[in-house]
């Protein structure tokens, strides 16, 4: 499989017409994988709640536009930010297992490569933080 332009294209046109803005394509062959490799495309008003993997760390590598990663602590406090732009030279970033985070979507036609270990684990409600508004 080549992962080329009318990928992104695709996966984005999906993601744009989807209800919650976003779409996976996954690139392993079923949930129970070892490893969960992913195409990620976002766009502008998705909604992807402050959350934790208790069991794998995660690498996101932005093939095009960008985003933004948050890191939180248990706190509910932000404590960093990265901006992810492969224009401006920051391709990915490595998300240590446990840590609490979410994205921010800055440019509609955003797609990254995601990298987490398997077997997919929904996220359970101990894996959500609800900021302080």
């Amino acid at each position: 499989m080549i992962i080329n332009e009318a990928l992104l294209n695709e996966v984005t046109d999906r993601a744009k017409a989807s209800p919650r803005l976003r779409m996976n394509y996954n690139l392993h062959d079923a949930p129970e994988a070892k490893a969960q490799r992913l195409l990620n495309a976002l766009e502008p008003g998705t909604e992807l709640p402050i959350h934790r993997h208790q069991h794998t760390a995660e690498t996101y590598i932005v093939l095009r536009e960008a985003i933004r990663v948050l890191f939180y602590n248990d706190r509910k406090e932000l404590t960093n930010t990265f901006d992810l732009d492969p224009k401006k030279k920051t391709y990915g970033i490595h998300i240590p297992k446990g840590q609490w985070h979410t994205l921010e979507v800055l440019e509609s036609g955003i797609v990254n490569f995601e990298v987490k270990d398997g077997p997919y684990a929904p996220l359970q409600p101990e894996d959500i933080l609800i900021p302080v508004p």
